[in-house]
Protein backbone atom coordinates (compact mmCIF):
# COMPACT_ATOMS: atom_id res chain seq x y z
CA UNK A 1 0.00 0.00 0.00
CA UNK A 2 1.28 3.62 -0.92
CA UNK A 3 2.28 5.54 1.79
CA UNK A 4 0.36 8.92 2.28
CA UNK A 5 1.38 12.36 2.80
CA UNK A 6 -0.67 15.31 3.87
CA UNK A 7 0.35 18.28 2.39
CA UNK A 8 -0.54 21.51 3.74
CA UNK A 9 -1.00 25.37 2.60
CA UNK A 10 -0.18 24.04 -1.07
CA UNK A 11 -0.37 26.18 -4.31
CA UNK A 12 -0.55 25.20 -7.69
CA UNK A 13 3.33 25.42 -8.00
CA UNK A 14 3.71 23.46 -5.03
CA UNK A 15 1.70 20.35 -6.88
CA UNK A 16 3.65 20.56 -9.95
CA UNK A 17 7.34 20.46 -8.86
CA UNK A 18 6.03 17.98 -5.92
CA UNK A 19 4.42 15.47 -8.09
CA UNK A 20 6.72 15.43 -10.70
CA UNK A 21 9.46 14.81 -8.42
CA UNK A 22 7.38 12.19 -6.65
CA UNK A 23 7.31 10.28 -9.55
CA UNK A 24 10.81 10.80 -10.96
CA UNK A 25 12.63 9.77 -7.80
CA UNK A 26 10.56 6.85 -7.46
CA UNK A 27 8.70 7.42 -4.23
CA UNK A 28 5.07 7.33 -5.16
CA UNK A 29 3.62 8.64 -2.58
CA UNK A 30 -0.13 9.47 -2.22
CA UNK A 31 -0.09 13.14 -1.45
CA UNK A 32 -3.45 14.39 -0.27
CA UNK A 33 -2.69 18.06 -0.96
CA UNK A 34 -4.80 20.88 1.27
CA UNK A 35 -5.09 24.70 0.56
CA UNK A 36 -6.08 25.02 4.34
CA UNK A 37 -3.01 25.86 7.02
CA UNK A 38 -2.14 23.65 9.09
CA UNK A 39 -3.81 24.35 12.32
CA UNK A 40 -5.42 22.92 15.41
CA UNK A 41 -8.97 22.98 13.64
CA UNK A 42 -7.60 21.38 10.03
CA UNK A 43 -5.10 18.51 11.88
CA UNK A 44 -7.73 16.49 11.33
CA UNK A 45 -7.61 16.29 7.87
CA UNK A 46 -4.18 14.35 8.38
CA UNK A 47 -6.05 11.58 9.98
CA UNK A 48 -5.38 8.44 8.05
CA UNK A 49 -1.86 9.38 6.80
CA UNK A 50 1.81 8.31 7.42
CA UNK A 51 3.67 11.95 7.46
CA UNK A 52 2.45 15.49 7.35
CA UNK A 53 4.09 18.39 5.01
CA UNK A 54 4.29 21.90 6.53
CA UNK A 55 5.43 25.29 5.40
CA UNK A 56 6.40 29.04 6.99
CA UNK A 57 2.82 30.20 8.02
CA UNK A 58 1.64 26.90 9.08
CA UNK A 59 0.54 26.67 13.08
CA UNK A 60 2.59 23.94 14.68
CA UNK A 61 2.07 24.64 18.25
CA UNK A 62 1.11 21.99 21.07
CA UNK A 63 -1.98 21.32 19.91
CA UNK A 64 -1.43 20.47 16.66
CA UNK A 65 1.43 18.08 18.41
CA UNK A 66 -1.45 17.00 20.40
CA UNK A 67 -3.61 16.43 18.05
CA UNK A 68 -1.52 14.74 14.72
CA UNK A 69 0.05 12.48 17.81
CA UNK A 70 -3.16 10.83 18.39
CA UNK A 71 -3.84 10.64 14.56
CA UNK A 72 -0.40 8.43 15.08
CA UNK A 73 1.50 11.20 12.57
CA UNK A 74 4.85 10.50 13.42
CA UNK A 75 6.69 12.89 11.00
CA UNK A 76 6.28 16.42 9.91
CA UNK A 77 8.17 17.41 7.22
CA UNK A 78 8.96 21.12 6.81
CA UNK A 79 9.41 22.81 3.18
CA UNK A 80 11.47 25.30 4.14
CA UNK A 81 14.46 26.30 6.48
CA UNK A 82 12.86 28.13 9.15
CA UNK A 83 11.60 26.11 12.00
CA UNK A 84 10.32 29.02 14.14
CA UNK A 85 6.74 27.72 13.60
CA UNK A 86 6.92 24.71 15.72
CA UNK A 87 6.88 24.12 18.96
CA UNK A 88 10.12 21.97 19.52
CA UNK A 89 9.20 21.20 22.98
CA UNK A 90 5.87 19.81 22.62
CA UNK A 91 7.16 17.59 19.61
CA UNK A 92 9.93 16.50 21.58
CA UNK A 93 9.19 12.56 22.18
CA UNK A 94 6.41 12.89 20.29
CA UNK A 95 7.09 13.95 16.38
CA UNK A 96 10.36 13.83 14.55
CA UNK A 97 10.58 17.51 13.16
CA UNK A 98 12.63 17.45 9.56
CA UNK A 99 13.51 20.68 7.43
CA UNK A 100 14.93 21.85 4.06
CA UNK A 101 18.25 23.57 5.72
CA UNK A 102 19.45 24.73 2.66
CA UNK A 103 17.75 24.93 -0.90
CA UNK A 104 19.22 27.96 -2.69
CA UNK A 105 20.87 30.25 -0.68
CA UNK A 106 21.79 32.22 -4.16
CA UNK A 107 17.99 32.34 -4.37
CA UNK A 108 17.59 34.25 -1.41
CA UNK A 109 20.63 36.48 -1.78
CA UNK A 110 20.13 37.52 -5.33
CA UNK A 111 16.49 38.84 -4.09
CA UNK A 112 18.01 40.44 -1.65
CA UNK A 113 20.34 42.25 -3.86
CA UNK A 114 17.52 42.81 -6.08
CA UNK A 115 15.60 44.62 -3.61
CA UNK A 116 18.32 46.94 -2.88
CA UNK A 117 18.41 47.85 -6.40
CA UNK A 118 14.98 48.79 -7.07
CA UNK A 119 14.38 50.91 -3.54
CA UNK A 120 18.06 52.84 -4.67
CA UNK A 121 16.92 53.29 -8.40
CA UNK A 122 13.17 53.47 -7.51
CA UNK A 123 12.85 51.07 -10.89
CA UNK A 124 9.47 49.78 -10.04
CA UNK A 125 8.27 52.95 -9.24
CA UNK A 126 9.95 54.56 -12.84
CA UNK A 127 8.04 51.63 -14.25
CA UNK A 128 4.45 52.75 -12.77
CA UNK A 129 5.28 56.14 -14.22
CA UNK A 130 5.86 54.81 -18.05
CA UNK A 131 3.21 52.33 -18.13
CA UNK A 132 0.85 55.68 -17.26
CA UNK A 133 2.90 57.42 -20.20
CA UNK A 134 4.66 59.62 -17.42
CA UNK A 135 8.48 60.14 -18.55
CA UNK A 136 9.29 62.36 -15.71
CA UNK A 137 12.27 61.59 -13.45
CA UNK A 138 11.95 64.43 -10.58
CA UNK A 139 11.87 62.05 -7.21
CA UNK A 140 13.69 59.24 -9.20
CA UNK A 141 17.25 59.84 -8.30
CA UNK A 142 19.75 57.39 -6.32
CA UNK A 143 23.01 57.03 -5.13
CA UNK A 144 26.46 54.66 -6.14
CA UNK A 145 27.10 51.61 -4.33
CA UNK A 146 30.22 51.84 -5.31
CA UNK A 147 32.61 52.54 -2.24
CA UNK A 148 29.41 52.30 0.36
CA UNK A 149 29.29 50.76 3.50
CA UNK A 150 26.87 47.19 3.69
CA UNK A 151 26.34 45.56 6.86
CA UNK A 152 25.90 41.87 6.75
CA UNK A 153 24.48 40.36 9.63
CA UNK A 154 24.57 36.92 9.49
CA UNK A 155 27.16 35.35 7.82
CA UNK A 156 25.64 31.53 6.87
CA UNK A 157 25.44 30.55 3.82
CA UNK A 158 23.48 33.29 2.53
CA UNK A 159 24.51 36.00 3.86
CA UNK A 160 28.07 35.31 2.42
CA UNK A 161 26.74 34.80 -1.22
CA UNK A 162 25.31 38.44 -0.24
CA UNK A 163 29.07 39.57 0.60
CA UNK A 164 30.44 38.35 -2.68
CA UNK A 165 27.58 39.76 -4.09
CA UNK A 166 27.61 43.64 -2.88
CA UNK A 167 31.60 43.15 -3.40
CA UNK A 168 30.92 43.08 -7.08
CA UNK A 169 29.42 46.29 -6.50
CA UNK A 170 33.07 47.76 -5.09
CA UNK A 171 31.09 48.05 -2.01
CA UNK A 172 32.63 48.10 1.40
CA UNK A 173 31.58 45.19 3.29
CA UNK A 174 31.34 44.86 7.06
CA UNK A 175 29.71 41.70 9.07
CA UNK A 176 28.43 40.55 12.38
CA UNK A 177 27.83 36.64 13.21
CA UNK A 178 28.42 35.44 16.57
CA UNK A 179 30.65 32.86 15.20
CA UNK A 180 32.84 34.91 12.73
CA UNK A 181 34.47 33.03 9.58
CA UNK A 182 38.17 34.40 9.86
CA UNK A 183 39.11 32.23 6.88
CA UNK A 184 35.94 34.10 5.05
CA UNK A 185 36.98 37.12 5.79
CA UNK A 186 40.83 36.97 4.57
CA UNK A 187 39.19 35.68 1.29
CA UNK A 188 36.89 38.63 0.87
CA UNK A 189 37.89 41.37 2.69
CA UNK A 190 34.90 41.58 4.64
CA UNK A 191 35.71 43.17 8.67
CA UNK A 192 33.54 41.53 11.25
CA UNK A 193 32.35 44.24 13.56
CA UNK A 194 30.41 44.60 16.47
CA UNK A 195 26.51 45.32 16.08
CA UNK A 196 26.56 48.78 17.32
CA UNK A 197 29.72 49.68 14.60
CA UNK A 198 27.83 48.17 11.79
CA UNK A 199 25.13 50.12 13.04
CA UNK A 200 26.78 53.32 13.14
CA UNK A 201 28.56 53.09 9.77
CA UNK A 202 26.60 51.20 7.29
CA UNK A 203 24.59 52.97 4.53
CA UNK A 204 22.75 49.40 3.81
CA UNK A 205 21.99 46.82 6.47
CA UNK A 206 20.86 43.42 5.43
CA UNK A 207 19.57 40.74 7.63
CA UNK A 208 20.77 37.18 6.97
CA UNK A 209 20.50 35.60 10.35
CA UNK A 210 18.48 32.99 11.36
CA UNK A 211 14.93 34.01 14.33
CA UNK A 212 16.29 32.89 17.72
CA UNK A 213 16.36 34.53 21.33
CA UNK A 214 19.24 36.45 20.25
CA UNK A 215 18.11 38.03 17.19
CA UNK A 216 14.21 38.56 18.16
CA UNK A 217 13.84 41.69 16.92
CA UNK A 218 17.38 42.43 16.32
CA UNK A 219 16.30 45.99 14.65
CA UNK A 220 14.17 47.96 17.45
CA UNK A 221 14.36 51.64 18.45
CA UNK A 222 17.65 51.47 19.87
CA UNK A 223 19.51 49.97 16.94
CA UNK A 224 17.78 52.46 14.48
CA UNK A 225 18.48 55.30 17.26
CA UNK A 226 22.32 54.42 16.34
CA UNK A 227 22.37 54.36 12.53
CA UNK A 228 22.82 56.68 9.43
CA UNK A 229 19.60 59.01 9.27
CA UNK A 230 19.55 57.88 5.40
CA UNK A 231 20.05 54.19 6.16
CA UNK A 232 18.52 51.17 3.76
CA UNK A 233 16.93 47.93 6.23
CA UNK A 234 16.79 44.95 3.92
CA UNK A 235 15.15 41.83 5.39
CA UNK A 236 14.93 38.36 3.64
CA UNK A 237 15.14 36.17 7.10
CA UNK A 238 12.20 36.18 9.09
CA UNK A 239 9.30 39.17 10.06
CA UNK A 240 10.54 39.53 13.62
CA UNK A 241 13.92 39.93 13.50
CA UNK A 242 11.99 43.77 13.08
CA UNK A 243 9.93 45.72 15.40
CA UNK A 244 7.75 46.55 12.76
CA UNK A 245 6.46 49.60 15.00
CA UNK A 246 9.42 51.09 15.59
CA UNK A 247 10.47 51.06 11.78
CA UNK A 248 7.04 52.57 11.14
CA UNK A 249 8.55 55.39 13.45
CA UNK A 250 11.77 55.71 12.11
CA UNK A 251 9.96 56.15 8.35
CA UNK A 252 7.71 58.73 9.67
CA UNK A 253 10.36 60.87 11.13
CA UNK A 254 12.97 60.30 8.46
CA UNK A 255 15.79 58.59 10.38
CA UNK A 256 15.54 55.89 7.82
CA UNK A 257 16.14 56.28 4.26
CA UNK A 258 14.25 53.40 2.95
CA UNK A 259 13.58 49.56 3.30
CA UNK A 260 13.12 46.58 1.53
CA UNK A 261 11.14 43.83 2.82
CA UNK A 262 10.60 40.24 1.67
CA UNK A 263 9.09 38.81 5.19
CA UNK A 264 6.65 40.95 8.44
CA UNK A 265 5.97 40.30 11.38
CA UNK A 266 2.45 38.89 11.20
CA UNK A 267 3.13 37.84 7.95
CA UNK A 268 1.25 34.57 8.16
CA UNK A 269 -2.62 35.62 7.15
CA UNK A 270 -1.73 37.05 4.28
CA UNK A 271 1.60 36.51 2.35
CA UNK A 272 1.12 33.61 -0.58
CA UNK A 273 -2.50 34.88 -0.02
CA UNK A 274 -4.86 37.43 -2.76
CA UNK A 275 -6.73 39.79 -0.65
CA UNK A 276 -6.55 42.30 -3.62
CA UNK A 277 -10.79 42.07 -3.75
CA UNK A 278 -10.65 42.29 0.49
CA UNK A 279 -10.34 44.23 3.04
CA UNK A 280 -6.55 44.32 5.10
CA UNK A 281 -7.15 44.64 8.92
CA UNK A 282 -3.44 44.88 9.30
CA UNK A 283 -3.20 48.50 10.25
CA UNK A 284 0.58 48.08 10.20
CA UNK A 285 0.93 46.31 6.93
CA UNK A 286 -1.14 48.87 5.50
CA UNK A 287 1.07 51.90 6.47
CA UNK A 288 4.12 50.26 5.81
CA UNK A 289 2.58 49.94 2.02
CA UNK A 290 1.37 53.84 1.85
CA UNK A 291 5.68 54.65 2.26
CA UNK A 292 6.77 55.47 -1.10
CA UNK A 293 10.30 54.62 0.04
CA UNK A 294 9.70 51.03 1.14
CA UNK A 295 9.48 48.18 -1.14
CA UNK A 296 7.65 45.30 0.39
CA UNK A 297 7.23 41.15 -1.45
CA UNK A 298 5.43 38.37 -0.54
CA UNK A 299 8.17 36.41 0.92
CA UNK A 300 9.33 35.47 -2.69
CA UNK A 301 13.19 35.40 -2.01
CA UNK A 302 13.53 31.76 -2.26
CA UNK A 303 11.03 31.40 -5.23
CA UNK A 304 12.94 30.04 -8.28
CA UNK A 305 13.04 26.94 -10.17
CA UNK A 306 16.03 25.50 -8.78
CA UNK A 307 15.34 26.29 -5.50
CA UNK A 308 11.66 24.78 -5.30
CA UNK A 309 13.44 21.61 -6.65
CA UNK A 310 15.77 21.61 -4.08
CA UNK A 311 13.01 21.47 -1.52
CA UNK A 312 10.89 19.23 -3.02
CA UNK A 313 13.66 16.70 -3.69
CA UNK A 314 15.06 17.25 0.27
CA UNK A 315 11.49 17.03 1.88
CA UNK A 316 10.70 13.86 -0.26
CA UNK A 317 14.06 12.17 0.63
CA UNK A 318 13.33 13.20 4.75
CA UNK A 319 10.18 11.63 4.28
CA UNK A 320 11.42 8.84 2.61
CA UNK A 321 13.92 8.42 5.47
CA UNK A 322 11.21 8.11 8.15
CA UNK A 323 9.70 5.66 6.63
CA UNK A 324 12.62 3.56 5.91
CA UNK A 325 13.56 3.76 9.74
CA UNK A 326 16.89 5.67 8.61
CA UNK A 327 18.91 8.34 10.20
CA UNK A 328 17.50 11.90 9.97
CA UNK A 329 19.93 14.02 8.61
CA UNK A 330 17.60 17.11 8.77
CA UNK A 331 15.62 16.46 12.14
CA UNK A 332 15.23 19.21 14.11
CA UNK A 333 16.74 18.81 18.05
CA UNK A 334 14.83 20.26 20.38
CA UNK A 335 17.80 19.77 22.79
CA UNK A 336 20.10 20.82 20.51
CA UNK A 337 17.87 23.68 18.83
CA UNK A 338 19.75 22.83 15.66
CA UNK A 339 20.16 20.39 12.95
CA UNK A 340 21.90 18.62 12.24
CA UNK A 341 21.37 16.70 15.87
CA UNK A 342 24.56 16.53 18.11
CA UNK A 343 23.27 13.45 19.46
CA UNK A 344 24.27 11.85 16.00
CA UNK A 345 25.52 8.39 17.95
CA UNK A 346 21.85 7.81 19.06
CA UNK A 347 21.10 7.79 15.73
CA UNK A 348 17.71 9.99 16.41
CA UNK A 349 16.61 12.86 18.09
CA UNK A 350 14.74 10.33 20.61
Amino acid sequence: MKKKIAFYDTKPYDIEVFDTLNKNLGFNYSISYFREHLTADTAILSRGHNAVCAFVNDSVDSKVIEKLSQYKIGLIALRSAGYNNVDLKAAYGNIHIVRVPEYSPHAVAEHAAALILSLNRKTHRASYRTKDRNFNINGLMGFDLYKKTAGIIGTGKIGKIMIEILKGFGMELIAFDPHPDSVFAGETGVKYASLDELFKKSDIISLHCPLNRQTFQIINAESISKMKPDVMIINTGRGKLIDTKALIDALKEKRIGSAGLDVYEEESEYFFEDFSNQIISDDMLLRLLTFPNVLITSHQGFFTREAMQNIADTTLRNIGDYLAGKKLVNEVCYRCEDTPCRREKEGKCF
